[in-house]
């Protein structure tokens, strides 16, 4: 039997990638990466250079069943993404399913993630906290939302850019103006920044200045 490394990678700054990180994928036989271009970059500034597979949201369902296969004859893998930890709103559940129920050994390294450092930062309490991810796009959007809207435990989205403002107005719709949020963005990148008020305040501040980057919102519970 080989065995599946889940690597996490830098989210932003290079220096958090670790020393085991870079010794697992110089030392497995393949890594798979959500996107082979931009890891190449990572791998070449880490002078690794051990063969690449893609492994992406598009078409893990069709290569789930060959690499379990190649694992089973002895073969090592590490997985992947783009920014932080696999299978954390990326790619990766369905590997790591597909080996366990294959008793092929799975080992996940612990690295970075956006949004720890962002509830650690919010200021809000992180004692108990529930993480959403993504919210739907359209189906089961408000269904979600209505049933949040009761949580009394923070809250954790992910959020791009362009789709910021649409849900911090959902978010006064279902969780009220003056719930408290923290917003941050290009976590440990050279524009990080966190924003933090009510939903109304972060709302406006983000009307005035445009959404850029990657988006960690965290919201406090219902009181």
């Amino acid at each position: 039997m080989g065995k599946l490394y889940v690597v996490p990678t830098p989210i932003g700054n290079l220096q958090d990638m670790t020393f085991r990180a870079v010794e697992v994928l110089k030392e497995v036989d393949v890594i798979l990466a959500e996107d082979t271009r931009n890891s190449g970059k990572l791998l070449k500034h880490f002078e690794i250079d051990t063969p690449m597979l893609s492994h992406h949201a598009h078409n893990e369902h069709k290569t789930v069943t060959k690499i379990v296969e190649r694992l089973k004859a002895g073969e090592t893998f590490a997985l992947i993404s783009d920014a932080g930890t696999p299978a954390i709103s990326d790619p990766g559940f369905l590997l790591t399913r597909a080996c366990v129920e294959a008793t092929i050994e799975v080992e996940c390294l612990p690295g970075a993630t956006a949004f720890v450092p962002a509830l650690v930062n919010s200021g809000l309490p992180n004692d108990k906290f529930v993480f959403e991810g993504f919210l739907p796009v359209k189906k089961g959007r408000q269904t979600r939302l209505t049933l949040l809207a009761e949580e009394e435990r923070t809250i954790i989205f992910y959020e791009s850019p362009h789709k910021l403002l649409k849900t911090l107005s959902h978010f006064e719709e279902f969780f009220g103006s003056d719930r408290k949020i923290s917003v941050s963005r290009e976590i440990s990148k050279l524009h990080e920044e966190t924003v933090r008020g009510t939903v109304a305040e972060v709302k406006e501040h983000f009307e005035a200045h445009a959404p850029r980057g990657e988006f960690v919102m965290v919201v406090e519970g219902k009181k």
